[in-house]
């Protein structure tokens, strides 16, 4: 069974209580309070919030030496936790219990209520005792989200292969004084390696976590595992996002992606399945401190019902590297599979090998199980125009393949009535494709150049984007949920990259359930505040923007890319002008002087940033002819 608990919804955000009970430090200190309460026996709960059964989801509550099972809530009467029937805490004045452990964090409201009711000498247990250090609080509100602003990295350095994490600290410019990351390194079986703080710079500063240099600190074996973050000492902001470069000793080995999506779901979705010659690798981190039992989580193919169940456990906070193809063997490119996580792990990173040798990784995406078609989506065209748009890069033709694949994101969703727009650099609509309404288990492949070729068109400027739209001439089922994946191939090397996301509302004023997003405050979102970051040598940093458009906006950008050192200090800046429904691909290396990178050093980074309109972008590194990574970028 899932775990049963709630992680996070689209109504309230996410469950701080969950994570509260679930930190590192927490099960350190429930692992040494679980010990004690089985030595003292007769124990008793009192459970005033219902939070006990989310707990006993962690942590096994049948292990403890449990008589009594109290509640507040009459409505909860019967409820049965660890095999114990619930009743009334007014009699708890007789119970035989030497220990009562009161399921709630600020226990001392709870044991103002029940205090007459508390037999003599009896040991008072609660949530309080798992209470993190109090440098680490953000608030003085124990259960606020942005006390637990924490996410998993995969993190490894084994091989010749490294991985790079970069950030800034964005919290300072809303206000934090002295923000830190608080970072625990695992295993792959959930050991750990290092435990250490990273004081953060001034506002603005860049941070870069290299598996690398870390190993080298702590003097540690090769590892391939999940480094655990929580920022502290925060403001403003309670999600830690980051950009992750995998890169290795030789030439062709690089990669990137980002933030995990901190909160793990039921199922994820676009995994791709192998091409011939490659192996598909799952990598499942573990975030809690309690195992994955054996043939609880597994992966189906896209649109059927039979799920290949994974027949291990996988430790609490371990790494489990899963071979899709070994898994499910008959099922290739361009086909695509759904992961049942059942809430156990963040949104994972997969790994394509192929059989020259070259490899990639890459992120799947959470599956909604909350959301169902939206029939008001299809008589909107009128006032929304192209309304929810998934914009993706074409790379330069003459040399890139760029391959999109339509990718099912919500378990609701049976059909996808979709259309492809063709744009080039300047605008200009070239081409339009109509997909038809696809079935969730569809293996509909674009190949952008290919279609061009057929349809006898080209891009003027030679690259361009593609813009994925609902299409209600189709079908009339849609969700707002729109995702698509990214593939791009460089035929001259053969080295290949790629990424997936979703749809949004772009650049109008009007707004529909909080679209067009903002950064921050209430929609419409209509600015741009994009982090890039900086490549070291060999590598130099490109960079696509894309300005979609769902109703007529500004005719031309005004777009500022400011050129920041480590510290956050502005080395220089540039200026570009992007057409409506066009794009910009740019490299560092063109748009900035080489003496202006130098003097950013090795952790400079490139904010783009927009008062007129919303743009959407892609970045990535490139080394000479020999290999390049690609990926969408975030704000903040």
């Amino acid at each position: 069974m899932p775990l049963a608990v709630e992680t996070f919804s689209n109504a309230n955000g996410g469950n701080a209580f969950l994570k509260a009970i679930s930190h590192p430090i927490a099960a350190d200190k429930a692992y040494a309070l679980f010990q004690n309460m089985k030595q003292r026996g007769d124990l008793a709960i009192y459970d005033p919030l219902n939070q006990a059964p989310v707990f006993g989801q962690i942590y096994d509550l049948t292990s403890l030496p449990l008589g009594d099972y109290f509640i507040q809530k009459v409505e909860q009467q019967g409820n049965v936790l660890a095999g114990l029937k619930a009743t009334p805490v007014t009699s708890l004045q007789n119970s035989k219990a030497r220990q009562l452990f009161i399921t709630a964090f600020d226990v001392d409201r709870f044991l103002g209520h029940i205090r007459h009711l508390l037999p003599r000498e009896i040991e008072i247990i609660s949530f309080d005792d798992l209470r993190l250090p109090e440098f680490m609080y953000s608030d003085v509100r124990y259960l606020s989200l942005i006390n637990f602003a924490t996410n998993f990295v995969f993190f490894r350095d084994e091989s010749g292969h490294h991985t790079r994490l970069t950030t800034v600290n964005y919290w300072g410019s809303y206000g934090a004084k002295e923000p830190a990351l608080w970072c625990r390194l695992y295993d792959e079986q959930g050991e750990v390696l290092a435990e250490w703080c990273e004081k953060l710079g001034p506002a603005q500063s860049a941070v870069i976590l290299d598996s690398r240099d870390i190993r080298a600190r702590f003097r540690l074996p090769a590892f391939t595992g999940q480094l655990f973050i929580h920022a502290i000492g925060i403001a403003g902001h309670d999600v830690m996002k980051y950009a992750l470069d995998t890169y290795g000793d030789k030439s062709h080995i690089l990669s990137c992606t980002h933030d995990a999506n901190s909160w793990p779901a039921d199922f994820y979705a676009g995994l791709p399945a192998p091409d011939d010659g490659e192996e598909v690798v799952l990598w499942i981190q573990n975030n809690y401190p309690t195992a994955i039992p054996s043939n609880e989580i597994g992966v189906n193919a896209m649109g059927g019902s039979q799920v290949a169940r994974v027949a291990r456990s996988i430790p609490p906070f371990g790494t489990h590297r899963l071979s899709i193809g070994e898994l499910i063997p008959d099922v290739r490119w361009p086909a695509q599979f759904e992961v049942v996580a059942g809430k156990y792990f963040g949104r994972p990173r997969y790994e394509v090998f192929t059989k020259d040798g070259r490899q990639r990784i890459a992120h799947v995406n959470v599956e909604r199980t909350d959301l169902k078609p939206d029939p008001k989506l299809s008589k909107l065209g009128k006032v929304l125009g192209k309304g929810h748009i998934l914009p993706a890069p074409i790379l330069p033709l003459d040399r890139f393949s760029s391959l999109i694949l339509p990718t099912p994101m919500a378990t609701e969703q049976k059909e996808l009535p979709l259309a492809a727009l063709v744009y080039d650099a300047s605008g200009k609509l070239v081409s339009e494709l109509r997909l038809g309404n696809l079935r969730r288990d569809h293996t509909t492949l674009i190949d952008v150049g290919l279609h061009l070729e057929k349809a006898q068109k080209k891009l003027a400027s030679g690259y361009g984007h593609i813009e994925l739209v609902y299409d209600f001439d189709a079908g009339q089922e849609a969700d707002g949920w729109l995702h698509g994946l990214f593939r791009y191939v460089d035929r001259k090397s053969g080295h290949i990259a790629e990424s997936s996301f979703g749809c949004h509302i772009f650049n109008t004023v009007l707004t529909y359930r909080n679209e067009p997003q903002s950064y921050a405050g209430s929609a419409p979102g209509l600015s741009t505040r994009l982090f890039l970051r900086l490549g070291q040598e060999p590598y130099d940093t490109f960079c696509h923007l894309i300005y979609p458009a769902s109703t007529p906006w500004h005719e031309k950008s005004s777009t500022t890319l400011f050129l920041f050192d480590s510290r956050g200090a502005e080395v220089a800046r540039a200026t570009a002008t992007i057409s409506c429904s066009g794009s910009y691909l740019w490299r560092a290396s063109e748009v900035f002087t080489e003496r202006q990178r130098s003097a950013v050093g090795k952790a400079g980074y490139v904010m783009v940033k927009d008062d007129t309109c919303r743009l959407f972008g892609y970045q990535g590194l490139m080394r000479d002819q020999e290999a390049f990574s690609l990926d969408h970028m975030f704000g903040f």
